[in-house]
C-alpha cells in the first residue's frame, strides 16, 4: 500500500511539473470604473470569470489585490457525487468557473485578494488538464438546496487541480434541514488534487473531502472549525495525508466505503467525536500521528471488514465529553483479527480506558502507556483564538511547525526512538513516535 502512495505523490509531482512554456499572463484587477478591460497588465480585465472565460489554455491570470464578487450561475449534474445512486439529477449554482482549460489563478496574498463566490461550487473546476489556484482567499459560499449538492469552496470534477496558499474561510451559510453545509475542497468524479499549505477555516462542512473516483495527496494544511469531519475520504477515493493539523471540528480523519488512505505525521486535536477511523471495507495505514483531546475515542477501526495499520500514534486524553458517536477511550478496535495491527503506539490518559474490542497490548510489540511530555500539549494559537478571529494574511511553508509545535516532544520523552523496528526518523535515527516521528516530520528549527 504505502509504494501505491508513493507512486500517487510522484504523479502528482510530475503533473505539477507541466507547465506550458512561455505561459501567457493574463491580469484581472477590480477597478470597478465600468470597463470591461483587455486583460494586460495596463488594462487589466475589470472582472474574474471574464478573465478566466478569455484567458487561452495554459494561461496564467494574475488577480491582483481587490475583492472579486462571482455571479453565480445555476446548472443541473447528472451525476450525484455523494449519493447513494450516482445517477441522481443534481442542482447547483457555480460561483466562478473553471472549464475545459489549464489554468493557473494567482492571487497576491489571501490577504489582498479575496473571491466571494455567492454559491454552493464555489470555484467549481471541471473537465480541466491542469488547474492550480493559489494565493486566495475564498469565501462567501452559500449552501444550495439540494442535500445531494457537494458544496465546497473549491469542487474539483473530472479534472487534475492544485490548491495551494489559500485562505478557504468563512463559508457559513448552510440550511438547517440539511444538515452538510459549505465545505473547504471537495474532489469527486475522477478528479486528483494536490492540495498543500491551506488554511481551511470557520466553514461549515468537512474541510477536505474525496468522493467517487478521487484521488488527491493532501499535505501541510490547518484544517480549523467547521461541523462534519476535518478530511473525510469516501467510497473508492485514494489519498495520502501528511504534516496535516485539525482541530475544533465534529470528527477528524475517516477513511469509508473501500476507499484507501495513509495518514502520516497528521495532528487531530479537540474535537467533538472521534480523531482517526477506518470504516467500512476501507482500508487506512496510521503511521506517526497524535490524536488528543478528542470528545470520544482516539483511533477506531469502526467495522469488522475494515483494515486498519497503527503504528507509532499518540493517544491521549480522549472522552473529555458525554459519548455521542463512540467510547471514551484511546483505541476503539472492532475490526475482525487479522484486519488490525498495533505497533509502537503510546496511548495513556483517556478517560474510559485505553482500549476497548482488544486485548490491551501494552508492553507487546513495541505499545506502551506512557505521558508522552509535549513541550505544551496545545496549539501555537493565542489564547482568544477562534475560528471566527483566526485569519491569515499569508500561508507559510512551514505551516505545520508554527501550528503544531506545541506537539513536539520534551528531550526526556519516553517517545523519543521509541517508534517501531524499521522505522525511522528523517536523520535515520530510530523514529519516534507522535507527528514529529519518522521521515515525514519537519526537522527541528535550526537543525541541519
Amino acid at each position: 500500500m504505502r509504494k501505491a502512495f508513493i507512486a500517487l505523490a510522484a504523479l502528482s509531482i510530475t503533473l505539477a511539473l507541466v507547465i506550458p512554456a512561455r505561459a501567457q499572463h493574463v491580469f484581472v484587477d477590480d477597478i470597478g470604473d465600468g470597463a470591461a478591460g483587455a486583460g494586460t497588465a495596463e488594462n487589466p480585465f475589470r472582472d474574474l470569470q471574464a478573465a478566466v472565460s478569455a484567458a487561452p489554455d495554459g494561461a496564467t491570470i494574475i488577480v491582483l489585490p481587490g475583492r472579486y464578487e462571482a455571479q453565480p450561475r445555476d446548472f443541473t449534474e447528472p451525476i450525484a457525487g455523494n449519493a447513494l445512486e450516482p445517477a441522481t439529477p443534481v442542482p447547483f449554482r457555480a460561483g466562478f468557473i473553471v472549464e475545459g482549460k489549464s489554468l493557473e489563478i494567482i492571487g497576491s496574498s489571501p490577504g489582498e485578494t479575496i473571491l466571494v463566490t455567492n454559491a454552493g461550487y464555489g470555484v467549481y473546476i471541471v473537465d480541466c488538464p491542469r488547474v492550480r489556484v493559489s494565493n486566495l482567499t475564498i469565501t462567501g459560499g452559500i449552501r444550495d438546496e439540494s442535500g445531494d449538492a457537494c458544496d465546497a469552496a473549491v469542487v474539483v470534477r473530472r479534472s487534475f487541480a492544485e490548491i495551494d496558499h489559500c485562505q478557504l474561510r468563512d463559508n457559513t451559510q448552510y440550511i438547517e434541514e440539511n444538515i452538510v453545509g459549505v465545505g473547504g475542497v471537495f474532489v469527486r468524479d475522477g478528479g486528483f488534487a494536490h492540495i498543500h499549505h491551506n488554511a481551511i477555516v470557520n466553514n461549515t462542512w468537512d474541510g477536505i473531502a474525496l468522493y467517487r473516483g478521487a484521488s488527491a495527496v493532501i499535505n501541510d494544511n490547518f484544517i480549523y472549525g467547521g461541523r462534519g469531519a476535518g478530511i473525510g475520504v469516501t467510497w473508492d477515493a485514494t489519498a495520502q495525508l501528511c504534516r496535516n493539523i485539525i482541530a475544533g471540528y465534529w470528527k477528524g480523519i475517516g477513511s469509508f466505503g473501500e476507499s484507501m488512505v495513509s495518514v502520516e505525521n497528521c495532528i487531530v486535536t479537540d474535537c467533538l467525536g472521534w480523531g482517526i477511523i477506518a470504516t467500512g471495507d476501507s482500508r487506512m495505514d496510521a503511521v506517526n500521528n497524535t490524536v488528543v483531546r478528542m470528545g470520544n475515542v482516539g483511533f477506531a477501526g469502526w467495522s469488522p471488514d475494515a483494515q486498519m495499520k497503527l503504528v507509532n500514534n499518540i493517544s491521549f486524553g480522549n472522552g473529555w465529553r458525554k459519548q455521542w458517536v463512540a467510547p471514551r477511550v484511546g483505541v476503539w478496535m472492532n475490526c475482525r483479527a487479522g484486519n488490525y495491527r498495533l505497533l509502537s503506539n503510546c496511548v495513556w490518559g483517556n478517560e474510559e480506558g485505553d482500549y476497548l474490542e482488544v486485548t490491551d497490548p501494552t508492553g507487546s510489540f513495541g505499545n506502551i502507556s506512557v505521558d508522552p511530555l509535549f513541550i505544551t500539549g496545545k496549539l501555537n494559537l493565542p489564547d482568544d483564538a477562534t475560528p471566527e478571529n483566526t485569519r491569515f494574511e499569508s500561508i507559510p511553508d512551514d505551516l505545520f511547525e508554527r501550528i503544531g509545535g506545541g506537539y513536539r516532544l520534551q528531550k526526556d520523552s519516553p517517545c523519543i526512538g521509541a517508534g517501531f523496528e524499521g522505522y525511522l526518523n528523517a536523520d535515520a535515527t530510530p523514529s519516534d513516535i507522535g507527528a514529529f516521528g519518522g521521515w515525514f516530520a519537519p526537522m527541528v528549527p535550526g537543525a541541519e
